[in-house]
């Protein structure tokens, strides 16, 4: 295939050539329409993916509409539905969305599945899609199909005019080891989540930023917790295996932290006598475990109910600037509880 001349926008033609199929059929694939095997809509999804093919500002999107939806319909994409976040989430988005007199549809963006085809099928309003990979075929798909979204912690930065809504992990990180570091902390240890999330990356940066600028001897040893319980114990026991003196762990999520609690008791160690513990969410399991956690506040419901108030407003006709908003970012609040206290003397007082 011959690459397009420099500075002209991807067409459908294009993505056709690249699928190997018709302008037509690709347009079908665009609007959901159901009479497309699934080898062909993933050949278009692909070439949409590759060629960067998006539709132009104030296209009319055509959809193929399933019975019983309409335009009074919500689409909240989510990864999972598992976890008290994805709850908190789910109940500003419901809150938001009832105020305003919509229907909330809820589709698992599950892999190796058509969860996009099931959108553009859809006569709705647009999306609110809570932790999705602009990477993904299926959200390129979306994009070129012309589909109103807002996005809720992405897992990697969106294509320029897909607006975001988020927390500043970067400063709840630092926030975070500041914390620590004023109760005399100094060998610190961080359970991150996957290392091709942005908000993992951040939390973890924003930690490490506030010990490398700490006076004396400090360090920071990283393990991928991956945001699951069982990983986080699992690592929290490398962790320590690899430097015992450690006297405080900053897990990048609740669940990850209640992982650090099972392999802390598993070692025979208290919490916060011998190592403190910070969590990231304040979920309600931060409230009921013993010790109580303390956390990073995330503001779950109310970026929910915001992604909904912006994307009805982006989908305003006579919104004027509509596809050209910037990530808006909500402060995480420290919540000190009882999991964290001083240094334990002998570690503090080490090399």
């Amino acid at each position: 295939m011959s690459p397009r001349p420099a500075g002209t926008r991807p067409t459908l033609s294009l993505v056709a050539q690249a699928a190997g199929t018709s302008v037509p059929t690709v347009s079908k694939v665009l609007r959901g329409g159901t009479d497309v095997s699934a080898e062909t809509r993933a050949k278009v999804m692909d070439a949409v993916h590759s060629v960067g093919y998006t539709r132009r500002p104030g296209t009319k999107v055509e959809t193929a509409v399933d019975e019983g939806t309409s335009s009074t319909a919500l689409n909240l994409v989510v990864t999972h539905l598992e976890g008290s976040w994805a709850n908190q989430v789910l109940v500003g988005v419901g809150s938001a969305a009832a105020a305003s007199d919509l229907d909330l549809i809820i589709t698992l963006a599950q892999p190796n599945t058509d969860w996009a085809s099931r959108i553009l099928r859809r006569r709705g309003v647009g999306v609110v899609g809570a932790l999705l990979d602009p990477a993904s075929p299926q959200f390129s798909t979306l994009v070129a199909a012309g589909v109103p979204m807002v996005l809720l912690e992405p897992m990697s930065a969106p294509p320029a005019g897909i607006p975001a809504i988020g927390v500043a992990n970067w400063d709840a990180g630092r926030t975070a080891a500041e914390q620590l570091l004023a109760l005399g902390h100094r060998h610190m240890g961080v359970i991150a989540g996957y290392s091709r999330h942005i908000y993992s990356r951040a939390r973890v940066d924003g930690f490490r930023s506030a010990v490398d600028a700490a006076a004396g001897d400090t360090r920071v040893t990283v393990a991928p917790g991956q945001w699951d319980e069982a990983r986080a114990a699992a690592d929290t026991h490398k962790l320590l295996d690899r430097d015992p003196a450690i006297t405080a762990i900053f897990a990048c999520s609740d669940p990850m932290a209640l992982g650090v609690y099972n392999a802390l008791a598993e070692r025979g160690l208290r919490i916060p006598d011998d190592v403190s513990v910070i969590g990231f969410d304040d979920l309600p399991e931060a409230h009921w475990i013993s010790p109580t956690l303390t956390t990073m506040r995330q503001p779950s419901r109310e970026m929910g109910d915001s992604a909904v108030r912006m994307l009805l407003d982006l989908t305003r006709p006579e919104n004027p600037v509509r596809w050209a908003r910037p990530r808006i970012e909500m402060s995480a609040e420290l919540v000190v509880r009882a999991s964290t206290g001083p240094a334990r003397a002998a570690a503090a007082g080490s090399q």
